[in-house]
């Protein structure tokens, strides 16, 4: 018996088969979890802290240890962050397309993988180096995350100024590498990326105001206005650069750290002067990617300056 044809249009569609990831578009999107571009400044502070610990350049392995673990330590947390704040990162418009709120990454491969991270690079920093480095890596990441990330950046406009400590703990694990333990030239340099770290962020939270403000985040620019935020951005570089000279009567650092401190704190302030009078969205980014600079001249310089005048 003869069955009569369905009609096309009566036939349910059916879905293609889903097209399998390329496993470097896997790799790609956990590498991108890490937030690469925010590791290289936090190991561009640990270099020159080892240097001046050691008075000279360490052995090459010694560095190497400490970058490797550093990074790792510095990845775990940031991946535990876009775990946390991946809805969060969804409403806004700079952080919508990170790998977890474009779906490239699971949730649960995400958390698995930062904890995996840090958990490696503990037992790396202390098998390798010493058992402060990595407990120092561990303890900034602890206070990124349940300090900043969980309890302050969702309630107070300080949030970055508390939590910006964890950013600067590098400067603590480049010392501790050395000599084992912790003296007031590294607390100095842990103090400089502290007092650095709200113009930084407060620039950028000028330049995507409204993101802030969509995802109800309480950053400083959205609580009391551009206006207000610029005026305390500018207060936070000079004391930022005022900090910077104190390095210099508590350390070996002389007159090569001295000059390109005094010409590079010119130009942040300069910078933050300039976001005062004109608090625009283009002014605060151009600050916001100069104090990177500053930060990562700043730090060079302590090596340099070690470098050549110990010959």
């Amino acid at each position: 018996m003869a069955v009569a044809a369905v009609p096309e249009h009566l036939v349910p569609a059916v879905d293609p088969a889903p097209t399998a990831r390329s496993w470097r578009s896997v790799v790609r999107a956990y590498f991108l979890l890490t937030k690469p571009r925010v590791i290289e400044l936090l190991l561009v502070t640990t270099v020159p802290a080892m240097v001046l610990a050691a008075g000279e350049l360490p052995s090459l392995g010694l560095i190497g240890a400490v970058l490797l673990g550093g990074a790792l330590s510095a990845g775990g947390a940031n991946t535990v962050n876009c775990w946390i704040e991946r809805d969060r990162d969804q409403v806004m418009r700079r952080t919508h397309s990170r790998p977890l709120p474009a779906g490239d990454v699971s949730p649960t491969g995400a958390l698995v993988f930062g904890l995996a991270l840090e958990a490696v690079a503990f037992v790396w920093l202390a098998l390798t180096v010493n058992l402060l480095s990595a407990s120092l890596s561990v303890s900034a990441m602890l206070f990124y995350i349940f300090v900043y990330t969980i309890w302050l950046k969702p309630r107070s406009p300080q949030n970055i100024v508390i939590g910006g400590a964890a950013g600067a703990v590098p400067a603590l694990v480049g010392w501790a590498a050395v000599t084992n333990s912790l003296a007031v030239p590294a607390w100095v340099m842990f103090a400089i990326v502290f007092c650095c770290t709200p113009p930084h962020f407060w620039a950028l939270s000028v330049r995507y105001r409204g993101d802030s403000a969509k995802a109800g985040i309480p950053m400083l620019p959205v609580v009391v206005g551009t206006a207000a935020a610029a005026r305390q951005i500018l207060v936070y570089a000079l004391v930022t650069v005022i900090v910077s000279f104190a390095l210099v009567p508590v350390s070996d650092v002389g007159w090569i750290y001295g000059v390109t401190a005094l010409v590079l704190g010119v130009m942040f302030v300069a910078a933050a002067a300039a976001l005062l009078r004109k608090p625009t969205p283009e002014s605060a980014l151009k600050l916001f990617h100069f104090s990177n600079t500053y930060l990562a001249l700043l730090f060079v310089a302590i090596a340099v300056d070690v470098i050549v005048r110990a010959g």
